[in-house]
């Protein structure tokens, strides 16, 4: 298949081998990073074994946060880093699981598609795995597609058996196999080991596949001898055999890669011609995180599942994008909620920020209510989202607007007061998800706000992924003892966006905003975020100049 300037387009696969969890995500995207910085057109896919459609209701405890793109999907964390490296917005078919293609597999054989044939692995299963692949061809010089789990799973087969297919299809030229693989360090024999490597390798020849290029992760430096072992006995050219080892930070890991040369390997077997990478500019992002000149600040993250960061994964790289922008090292402290029930004044006093992101369920909602109240009536700056937004208006809606029962319909659906709740329109849905509002909205900012300010603009589209709401019926309550309804949906009918004008730095939001954020372009709240953190690291008092400012902003109506 060719994009529309008539060229062929090019395919890499990512596996991986020995053990989990080694980076076949970040590398992939590291890979697209560099492709892209060399002219070239380039889109990422995972292709996720497990039998869910989608991991929109997956534990985040099980397998960390759920990506949102703009058409609405629920993907893997995945998807965040190769948006991230890449910055472009991805889609739904950047990411199929096995649940999904044989969901779509058996629709097609329930409608007769198949003409009575008998529907198997191989081809009617592969043939679809490849049709999902071409799908992404179109405008596209490169398409690289990451293949979940590790070479031997089971559930991996079928992927595994369709990216060798597609090589035969497409030609040697057109596709090549990457292979991720780990050399484990053994203490009591003081020597790095290439066994586990080998035994991979053969693992995946033995279902067909011959990788052309190893990125081995170390813990310690890979010699010549030991490149030209692994290369040997793997039948991959010493040329083509990459170490990866740990690095201060992830965004380092496109320079470590194009150091040894990974972005030539591949053009060089795809036989493609593009020119040298322009690395500047990354090379500035990486410096801003490791050795940023304006000091450092510390940010408490409040949530429910801080036991598993990778939970919060999009959030804490925001976080650390919001210190780019500000030339500041971002210290993260993950606090659990559940903590905070009683009093929360000991644990926040330390810290220039408090973030509450967003979550489902009732457990450690008190404590966030807690956290909230500290941050409102000790001017630290804070930042809601989505369920950090409805613990807020609880907040507030208990403690100064007098109304000490509110609640949200989805943890106390017998409160008198609740001020979070669903819409009408999503109360006789019963399918899971089906009450979601998933992917991008617009919001209209009210002129006179601070959100106005931040984003300068007077409309954004944001990614959502949440189920309730702020109630209407207590929106003017709300207003008249100055929480400002600072983004409406364009109808009015739904509150986006949320601030204290009494305060330093208050804001809420319904959507997440770390979905968007960028290392090349900072997300803009974060930004003002992390701003109005140092601003207090610092030791400035604005507490009366900034209330003053932030209350006029409010005094257009």
């Amino acid at each position: 298949m060719a994009d529309p300037d008539g060229r062929a387009t090019k395919y890499v696969f990512v596996t991986g081998g020995v053990v989990s969890a080694l980076g076949k995500g970040i590398s992939a995207a590291s890979l697209g990073r560099l492709l892209k910085q060399r002219g070239l057109h380039v889109t990422l896919q995972k292709l996720d074994p497990y039998i869910n459609v989608d991991p929109g209701t997956m534990s985040p405890f099980q397998h960390g946060e759920v990506y949102v793109t703009d058409d609405g999907a629920e993907t893997d964390l995945d998807l965040g880093h190769y948006e991230r490296f890449i910055d472009e917005s991805l889609s739904q078919a950047n990411n199929i699981t096995t649940g999904r293609i044989y969901q779509d597999v058996i629709a097609k054989e329930r409608r007769g598609d198949y003409l009575g044939a008998t529907v198997q692995v191989i081809p009617h299963i592969t043939d679809e795995i490849k049709r999902r692949i071409r799908l992404l061809a179109p405008g596209h010089d490169v398409v690289i597609t990451e293949i979940g789990g590790t070479v031997g799973d089971i559930e991996s087969l079928p992927f595994l058996e369709a990216i060798r297919q597609f090589r035969q299809e497409m030609g040697r030229a057109n596709v090549i196999f990457i292979h991720l693989t780990l050399i484990p360090y053994i203490a009591a024999a003081g020597e790095l080991k290439t066994k586990p490597t080998q035994h991979s390798v053969r693992e995946l020849m033995e279902i067909g596949i011959q990788p052309d290029i190893l990125i081995c992760r170390t813990e310690h430096p890979l010699d010549e001898n030991l490149k030209r072992k692994i290369a040997l006995f793997t039948n991959v050219p010493r040329e083509a055999v990459i170490e990866a080892r740990d690095v201060e930070t992830i965004y380092e890991v496109p320079l470590e890669l194009h150091r040894q040369r990974l972005d030539d390997v591949v053009l060089e077997l795809l036989e493609i011609d593009a020119p040298p990478a322009d690395l500047i500019d990354w090379t500035d992002i990486v410096t801003r995180v490791k050795a940023p000149t304006s000091g450092r600040v510390r940010i408490a993250v409040v949530g429910k599942y801080t036991d598993l960061v990778d939970s919060y994964k999009s959030v804490q790289e925001a976080l650390i994008h919001g210190g780019i922008a500000n030339d500041v090292a971002v210290e993260i402290d993950w606090l659990s909620s559940e903590d905070f029930a009683g009093s929360a004044r000991e644990p926040l006093q330390p810290y220039d920020g408090l973030l509450i992101p967003g979550g489902f369920g009732e457990r450690g909602i008190e404590g966030m209510l807690e956290a909230v109240r500290w941050a409102r009536e000790n001017d630290l700056p804070f930042f809601g989202i989505c369920l950090g937004l409805q613990c807020a208006v609880i907040e507030f809606a208990r403690n100064v607007c007098g109304l000490p029962e509110a609640h949200s319909y989805e943890f106390a659906p017998d409160s008198p007061d609740p001020v979070i709740c669903m819409m009408d329109s999503q109360q006789n849905i019963t399918t899971k998800g089906g009450t979601m509002r998933l992917g991008r909205y617009p919001c209209r900012l009210r002129e006179d706000s601070r959100s106005r300010q931040i984003y300068d603009v007077a409309e954004v589209s944001e990614r959502h992924r949440h189920r309730y709401e702020v109630n209407n019926a207590y929106r003017e309550i709300l207003e008249e003892h100055g929480l400002a309804m600072s983004g409406l949906s364009p109808g009015e009918l739904l509150v986006e966006m949320i601030e204290f004008y009494d305060h330093p730095w208050f804001v809420g939001c319904q959507f997440h905003p770390e979905l968007k954020s960028r290392p090349t372009r900072p997300h803009p709240l974060f930004a003002s975020f992390i701003g109005a953190a140092v601003e207090r690291a610092s030791g400035d008092t604005v507490s009366d100049e900034a209330k003053e400012t932030g209350a006029a902003l409010g005094a257009g109506d």
